[in-house]
């Protein structure tokens, strides 16, 4: 699963790739040799998805780069094998004042980003914890991402100390992520631009800012 050039053409492609240098594209490989031999153990990636990992998870995470080029300080919500939180932290190990929080509850999969982090993604911060809890405890960032997680409304509470603070959210949301966005106007005020996957036609990214309550909702 370790092919450098496989990593470099998934993070290349699109009109607006993502330029890598070679330690990167290693580390990344890195990342992925780790993610085959745990998935032996416990579910982190889907078995469904294996054949097409560089482009269906490594771009798809990639991508969110291209989007937020300024943002230092990242926080990813229920990160599970890493997407899109570990790829983002490999991509940003080369830069000055990086940070990219993982929270992950389940202690298994904590345990899996704890030993990506330690191999390949030192800007990363591991934490085991429900998110309505880590959410309480940690700085706010400047982006929060989360990937087939839950439905945006419940997205935004969950975050929703963070949001208040400014954040803003890069979301990947499948086909349905229409209905979603119209359910969650119902309580929630924000601006909305979506974007297009480069890496999975069926699927789009959230571009989520200005997130607050609307009048009278609770």
């Amino acid at each position: 699963m370790s092919d450098p050039d496989a990593v470099r053409a998934a993070l290349s492609s699109g009109h607006d790739g993502v330029d890598v240098s070679r330690e990167t594209l290693m580390r990344m490989a890195r990342f992925a040799d780790l993610l085959d031999a745990w998935s032996k153990r416990i579910n982190l990636v889907a078995a469904s998805t294996g054949g097409d990992f560089w482009m269906r998870h490594v771009a798809d995470s990639a991508q969110l780069l291209r989007l937020k080029p300024d943002a230092r300080h990242w926080s990813d919500l229920g990160s599970g094998g890493g997407f899109p939180g570990i790829v983002i932290a490999i991509l940003l190990s080369e830069t000055e004042g990086a940070r990219v929080d993982l929270i992950e509850s389940n202690r298994k999969k904590a345990a899996f980003l704890q030993t990506v982090r330690a191999a390949c993604a030192s800007c990363a911060r591991v934490h085991p914890a429900r998110i309505e809890d880590a959410v309480m405890r940690l700085p706010a960032p400047e982006v929060i991402t989360a990937r087939a997680l839950a439905p945006l409304a419940d997205l935004f509470s969950l975050a929703e100390p963070w949001l208040a603070a400014g954040a803003s959210c890069l979301f990947h949301k499948g086909r349905g992520y229409a209905d979603e966005v119209e359910e969650s106007r119902a309580h929630w005020r924000f601006d909305l631009v979506v974007h297009d996957s480069v890496a999975a036609p069926d699927s789009v990214i959230l571009d989520i800012s200005q997130v607050r309550r609307a009048p009278n909702s609770h």
